[in-house]
């Protein structure tokens, strides 16, 4: 193989590799939001008009995080997770694509999840008990 061709299949291969980064980058927000979420399965989806959060599991440790149903430009969010006995940990502010991720070490008790967009919220009560 000569030279010229070296070159033409690294020009190639270097041109492949830089569409499918841009691509990545171009995805809507829930896609994006699935590429930072939490480690382990998803365990449960709390919906409400707004958004919804969704609740994972991995061994001892539960996190969760809220998505919008429509990402875009910044708007109030949050999800809250609490393990039982313990005080809740949140994540607020202004987001484009998601709150959180937020993980709590839960073992093997009960925990209460919550997230909101705009004015409009949602609660679990005890799950995962």
């Amino acid at each position: 193989m000569n030279s010229g061709a070296i070159r033409r299949r690294l020009a190639l291969g270097t041109a492949v590799l830089t569409g499918a980064g841009l691509l990545s980058l171009a995805l809507p927000g829930t896609a994006q939001a699935a590429a930072s979420s939490c480690a382990g399965r998803q365990v449960k989806t709390v919906p409400f008009a707004t958004g919804s959060v969704h609740v994972y599991r991995d061994g001892g440790y539960v996190c969760a995080l809220t998505l919008p149903r429509r990402a875009g430009g910044k708007q109030v969010m949050s999800v809250t997770v609490q393990a039982r006995g313990n005080r809740p940990v949140t994540d607020k502010g202004r987001f484009s694509f998601h709150a959180g991720p937020v993980t709590v070490h839960a073992g093997h008790r009960c925990v209460r999840v919550g997230g909101s967009v705009g004015a409009v919220s949602a609660t679990s009560g005890w799950i995962l008990c």
